[in-house]
């Protein structure tokens, strides 16, 4: 064909759908073929009944029953066009629910109505535990959020996946029930890929049937087996849950947007024929200039304006556009967030990082070695492709983890790596706090050489930020080796160095450390444009102190006290040592650390900073307990 015909629709999955297409894109007529059986027998509701219990799980059941069929080998035209599709003929009545799925792509199922226990169809979900002989003779064991279709007894059928073998149309079958009905797409995707169990019906009902449709394909059905089985159908039908909607709100299209979007003109007439002989129905525009349209039942993806003119371009023909056409362009700009990422980026690449990409799913013991964000349980997903990597991952420094051990196993040792992107901590969707973006990295470094790339990431930031530190003993860091990380009284994340519980679980040779901090904080904090400072006019002068402390006392608090005491004059303090050893108590230990002295207009004296000085170590003798070596 010369003519666009790309989409993607559940309709598309049908012969009906192809040949709506192709009236459209050839201006031909298409017919829908005859569903008006003669219903002979009783009223249907004498001879059974369904019990919808689980209405979320399928929103609408209808069943109608044929008593009398005679099962044998379906005509030959039909086997003929079911082999076309791949599809092996069974039997008359089986191969019909085929036949119609494969026309209008509404799944069917027949059961022997005489193997049903009491004769009764139950929409329920399936008992922890239950079992079921599916159509393959396979035994499928059934798990409680699964949607089955049973009798008074006992399963029948795993709902929109496959029937049962106990119920399923054989030789000796005399009574039909056909079943039509519209499944959750969510609750089949998930038992299909659980069960590892896929068939072409679980594979439409994935992707959303027309309920609109649901009578039409059961009439037709019974119309078929009438032909090709004999019997006599039974009065009217047995349908329970929620029928489908009547209208949907309609969607306006203004003609302008057609060639702001496409560069072409497509005259209002064609536009119109194009979408009226693709179901759509007009109706009154709001506006002049414009058209407006109802999207039929089964075209549920066209919801939007930007839809129908999809629709139009595609059937007038997207080879109409010519390669020069004119289309306005607006060049995007970089957002706030894309530039911190990048200076994020730029700065940990500086330090010698390498970025990495890894998956958002992790196996559950690579999951539960670090989890500094949240205690809930995490979120797993079922795939059929990836059964041991099934959750979704609530930290990347698990991942980037098992990235260094590869590394190792490979001869590259002390890799450093970092990643950008985001953890899922609960199924809150339109919540930004669920889902956050975090940079994560893990090295070889000590926690203060890390910490100073952390400081480094804050300064590219907003040189007006400081961080701060709290003691943490989290399991997976090591013993006084872990912090958690902040920003005023905001927690921007953790750093710390790797326990050896995780890096034997691991199987890592060497030593690891890692911070991960949340960019939501920063994203409020950045500040790309400075104010200026000058360059200093007056020398500094510098002074070390040497304090032997209780080992409960951590430098973020002994910073603190320094910080408060020496006032203005102070430029920075920053730790230099640390130590524990013979020459002071074994329930001490000692910060050495240096003080950075400056004034903006004048050249300090070296009496100004001595009285400084004795106010810092009066400060720390009396507050933190601090004695001068």
């Amino acid at each position: 064909m010369s003519k666009g015909t790309s989409r993607s629709s559940p309709d598309g999955l049908c012969h009906l759908g192809v040949a709506r297409e192709t009236a459209a894109l050839f201006e031909r007529d298409w017919r829908l073929p005859p569903a008006d059986p003669k219903a002979t027998g009783p009223a249907v509701t004498t001879l059974t009944s369904v019990d919808l219990q689980a209405g979320d799980l399928c929103p609408m059941y209808a069943a109608r029953v044929i008593r009398g069929v005679k099962v044998g080998p379906s005509p030959h035209w039909m086997q003929r066009r079911l082999k076309t599709l791949g599809i092996r003929p069974i039997n008359n009545v089986v191969d019909v629910t085929n036949y119609v799925l494969m026309e209008c792509s509404q799944p069917l199922h027949t059961f022997d109505f005489d193997r049903l226990e009491g004769r009764r169809i139950v929409v329920r979900r399936a008992v922890a535990g239950e079992k079921i002989t599916a159509i393959d003779q396979k035994v499928y064991e059934l798990t409680a959020d699964m949607c089955v279709i049973a009798d008074a007894v006992r399963p029948a059928a795993i709902a929109g996946v496959m029937g049962g073998f106990d119920s399923e149309i054989n030789d000796q079958t005399v009574n039909v029930l056909i079943e039509a009905a519209d499944f959750s797409s969510m609750s089949v995707r998930a038992t299909a890929r659980k069960l590892n169990l896929h068939s072409d019906s679980s594979y439409r009902f994935e992707r959303g049937v027309d309920r609109s449709n649901l009578d039409w394909a059961s009439r037709r059905c019974a119309q078929l087996i009438l032909e090709t089985a004999g019997g006599e159908l039974c009065d009217g039908v047995i349908a329970t849950g929620q029928p489908p909607k009547a209208n949907r709100d309609p969607v306006t299209l203004r003609l302008s947007q057609i060639p702001r979007v496409l560069g072409i003109e497509i005259p209002q007439a064609e536009v119109e024929r194009i979408l009226k002989v693709l179901g759509l129905e007009q109706r009154p525009a709001p506006e002049p200039g414009a058209v407006s349209f109802v999207p039929p039942s089964w075209r549920r993806d066209l919801s939007r304006e930007i839809d129908l003119i999809e629709e139009a371009a595609r059937v007038h023909g997207y080879e109409k556009i010519p390669e020069d056409a004119v289309v306005p362009l607006a060049i995007s700009a970089t957002t706030p967030h894309d530039r911190l990422c990048e200076r994020l980026s730029q700065t940990l690449v500086g330090a010698g990082f390498f970025e990495a990409v890894t998956l958002s799913f992790v196996s559950e013991d690579l999951h539960g070695l670090v989890r500094p964000w949240t205690d809930r349980p995490p979120l797993h997903v079922e795939h059929s492709s990836r059964h041991r990597e099934s959750i979704l991952r609530q930290s990347l420094v698990p991942s980037l983890l098992s990235v260094r051990r590869q590394n190792e196993r490979h001869g590259t040792f002390n890799s450093q790596l970092f990643e950008i992107a985001r953890v899922f901590l609960a199924a809150e969707p339109g919540n930004p706090a669920a889902e956050p973006k975090v940079l994560s990295a893990v090295s070889g470094r000590s926690f203060v050489e890390l910490k100073g790339v952390v400081e480094q990431l804050l300064d590219v930031t907003n040189h007006a930020l400081h961080l701060t530190t709290v003691h943490t003993e989290a399991a997976w860091f090591q013993p006084g080796r872990g912090a958690e990380l902040k920003v005023g009284e905001q927690r921007l994340g953790w750093l710390g160095e790797v326990s050896d519980e995780v890096r034997n679980r691991l199987d890592l040779h060497d030593g690891a450390s890692f911070f991960e901090i949340n960019l939501a904080v920063l994203d409020q904090l950045a500040q790309f444009s400075p104010e200026f400072r000058p360059v200093p006019e007056y020398p500094a002068i510098e002074r070390d102190l040497n304090f032997v402390l209780d080992e409960a006392v951590s430098w973020g608090e002994l910073e603190e006290v320094v910080r408060k005491a020496t006032g203005p004059l102070l430029e920075w303090a920053t730790f230099a040592s640390q130590y524990r050893g013979p020459q002071i108590p074994a329930d001490k230990k000692s910060y050495v650390f240096r003080l950075h002295y400056r004034a903006a207009d004048r050249t300090l004296t070296a009496d100004e900073v001595d009285a400084v000085q004795k106010k810092v170590i009066d400060a720390c003798q009396g507050s933190l307990g601090a004695v001068q070596r």
